[in-house]
């Protein structure tokens, strides 16, 4: 009896942090549903389907580029081998740790017209103004594109090159054996194969490019991101900011409900012989100092090229740079990324935990819903979540109307609204870390446990806990950093005059002053490169 009141609570308590994180989604398909809103419709017969457009055309830009510079790189880092193959396996993903409006205003101050490049022209061939000749401007879309695909292309990378290493080798060896050229071995067999991982991964890469709002706002590209933002901060409306949302949420359930229907449609036979350190292609001559420039072409572009003007105006600005706001904004990143973390993995244990001792069919339910949060845009999460907190603190004053107690905005103008969107955005990620640990748990020291008398809490605390230490690590780093780059949702959420350091980075890359708080940028670059070190550490020990 006293067991199954045990499992009772934990019942309750999973289900309860599933309410609570889902309540956002919920709240905000409610009000996207609710009666016409004057601004919505003032925006549906104007601008809304440009933004729709722009959304589109940088959707399918973004993934036509990646697939441009990822497949041939996952290509030859999985089946070739050519000179410096070992570093650039891994030195390819570190544009991950780039944001995206970073490496925007570097190439927009690079290549605007005051910029060192435009300079460098009109003295070597004398023009003298703009109407001597022509040079691209890269503010536009189809600059904001090159931007994003830059920083994204690694997911597609990082994926395909997987998919291509656990393919079989018979089944390569026998292309060759049909005389087929490399090239054909890489369209007939190879991306067929791959064909499930190259969706998956192109879904993330156009959620990812869905949520982006600093690079398309610094690029004065309207999508429906920056609708969001300019409709609540424009218009103060949030039922107009919510349908917006809806349609976002449409083309993110679109993304990822074909994910899930090429992974469904994919099955893999035969891994027994799957590609390790075996190179099909030993490339000599011409052909392996093609590839190496190529990989040495989209490192700099990508990664190396940003990093060194940052660190070239940290040097220049160092004084400016190096002051007491930048003290202050890290401390406050640093202490809401520990809190987020610290609750993700709380959360993320309890639920987890009522997974494994649970008897209901049901028991996967609470963790599914409660990581639902993950796929919302920064913009539409701090929509999402504005509405339950607003209604909160409406009722709560209502309630205390008429006594000397008058609590203001407790829950929607305070730190507990982004403390809060980031549980809700990054719980996912807490889960499937400390999810992984878990399974290596044997269930026969539950047992062995109970067998000893231990109830519930007793072989969590004593047991399961010690166990996770891996995984509890990897969930409090992934959560961290990811709270430490976040930026849409605390333009939006953050309190008056409190500042993060991507915020505070965003206001000098707005202001064409990104060479002030060119510290700040380095410092997120930098801790922006510790996930991609463990990774690469996973990586190199799977395959060994």
């Amino acid at each position: 009896m006293q067991s199954l009141l045990s499992l009772s609570k934990w019942q309750v308590f999973a289900w309860l942090i599933g309410v609570c994180l889902s309540a956002p989604l919920a709240f905000l398909i409610f009000e996207s549903l609710q009666g016409d809103s004057d601004v919505f419709t003032h925006l549906w017969d104007t601008v809304l389907w440009d933004y729709i457009y722009n959304t589109l055309v940088l959707i399918a830009g973004v993934l036509l580029l990646s697939c441009l510079i990822a497949l041939p790189l996952g290509w030859l880092t999985a089946y070739c081998q050519f000179p410096g193959k070992k570093y650039f396996e891994w030195a390819l993903m570190l544009p991950l740790a780039m944001p995206t409006y970073i490496i925007a205003y570097v190439y927009t101050d690079l290549f605007d017209y005051a910029g060192p490049v435009q300079i460098a022209l009109r003295e070597w061939f004398g023009w003298q103004s703009p109407d001597d000749y022509w040079f691209f401007d890269i503010r536009t879309l189809g600059g904001a594109i090159v931007m994003i695909a830059l920083v994204l292309y690694p997911y597609l990378y990082l994926i395909f090159k997987t998919a291509l290493r656990e393919q079989s080798f018979k089944l390569l060896q026998a292309s060759q054996l049909m005389g087929m050229s490399p090239l054909q071995s890489f369209f007939k067999v190879s991306l067929p194969l791959a064909r499930g991982a190259i969706v998956a991964a192109l879904a993330l890469i156009s959620m990812e490019t869905m949520a982006d709002f600093a690079t398309v706002h610094y690029f004065a590209v309207s999508t429906l991101t920056t609708a969001v933002y300019d409709t609540w901060l424009g218009y103060y409306s949030l039922t107009a900011a919510a349908k917006i949302s809806g349609i976002m949420l449409l083309f993110l359930f679109v993304a990822i409900t074909l994910e899930k229907i090429s992974r469904k449609n994919t099955t893999v036979h035969e891994r027994q012989s799957a590609v390790n350190d075996t190179h099909l292609y030993v490339l000599s001559g011409k052909y392996a100092w093609l590839a190496s420039i190529y990989c040495i072409v989209v490192l700099f572009f990508a990664f190396a090229l940003p990093v060194g003007v940052l660190v070239s105006y940290s040097i220049d600005y160092f004084d400016q740079a190096w002051n007491s706001e930048f003290f202050l904004y890290a401390w406050q990143s640093l202490k809401i990324s520990l809190w987020v973390s610290v609750i993700a993995i709380a959360l993320s244990i309890i639920v987890l935990f009522y997974q494994r001792i649970g008897k209901q069919k049901s028991k996967a339910l609470p963790g599914r819903v409660s990581s639902t949060g993950y796929a919302l845009p920064g913009t539409v999460l701090a929509i999402a979540v504005l509405l339950p907190l607003t209604l909160l603190d409406t009722k709560l004053n209502d309630w205390l109307e008429g006594t000397t107690f008058e609590p203001g905005l407790l829950f929607s103008g305070t730190i507990f609204a982004m403390v809060f969107a980031y549980v809700v955005r990054f719980y996912a990620i807490a889960q499937g870390a400390v999810e992984a640990s878990y399974v290596r748990i044997s269930p026969s020291l539950d047992m062995a446990s109970q067998s000893m008398g231990r109830n519930f809490a007793q072989m969590l605390s004593s047991v399961h806990i010690p166990l996770l230490r891996g995984g509890i690590l990897t969930a409090g780093l992934l959560v961290f950093i990811e709270c430490m780059k976040e930026l849409p949702a605390a333009l939006l959420l953050r309190p008056f005059n409190f500042e993060t350091l991507a915020t505070h980075v965003f206001q000098y890359v707005s202001d064409e002053q990104l060479e002030l708080a060119s510290i700040s940028a380095l410092f997120i670059v930098l801790v922006g490169l510790v996930p991609l070190y463990f990774v690469n550490r996973s990586m190199e020990q799977h395959n060994s």
